[in-house]
């Protein structure tokens, strides 16, 4: 069976909405499943103006936060994380930059890694989060399994790298089908080739 870890940030529920989706497709594949938020580094006095950000924040601080360990159990991750000027989150960042020891080790090698993100706007720098991420996933040494256009049903989202959802104030915890539907088929992928290369 198939050990996966789902290690993300999310600031107003977006990425905690996803992460539930991948879980419960990758559990429904058969793997078994370690969900993980990464712990939110700003003072919640700075975004207490923002309605979702804090519901977010308070439904997930108390929940158990990513650690390097959590990549070293499993066999395959998928990282989430929203775009921040074409790029990760400091948060994701700040998570990333801990990992040095563990990578030193060789710890985060020969495992099979995934993503996904959000923004705003269409596009917003969607690509080039997910592109920029895989880099450091091929200093690990991980082997990268994009969704591609594996399936019909990636000529609708559109997104050959991972899934990309467009998340406006509006559709804090729902999107539409053809992310869903991403969603649930980068879980399959991940779980089927991380079972492939097991056995």
């Amino acid at each position: 069976m198939t050990k996966l870890a789902i290690i993300y940030y999310s600031a107003t529920g977006h990425g905690t909405s996803m992460a539930k989706r991948v879980a419960a497709a990758a559990e429904a594949a058969g793997a078994e499943v370690r969900v993980r938020h990464i712990a939110e580094t700003r003072d919640p006095a700075s975004f207490a103006h923002n309605p979702a950000w804090t519901a977010n924040y308070e439904a997930t601080k108390d929940l158990p936060a990513a650690t390097g360990d959590d990549i070293v159990w499993a066999d395959a991750v998928i990282f989430g994380s929203p775009t921040r000027f074409a790029a990760t989150t400091s948060q994701f960042q700040t998570f990333m930059d801990s990992l040095g020891g563990l990578w030193a080790q060789g710890k985060l090698a020969d495992k099979v890694y995934a993503a996904w993100t959000s923004t705003e706007s269409p596009h917003g720098g969607q690509e080039t989060t997910l592109t920029g991420l895989y880099n450091s996933l091929m200093h690990f040494g991980g082997i990268i399994v994009p969704p591609g256009y594996t399936d019909p049903l990636k000529f609708v989202d559109g997104n050959p790298y991972g899934v990309g959802l467009v998340a406006n104030r509006d559709n804090i915890t729902e999107f539409d089908q053809s992310t869903s539907d991403a969603l649930d088929h980068l879980a399959r992928r991940v779980v089927q080739i991380a079972d492939r290369l097991a056995s």
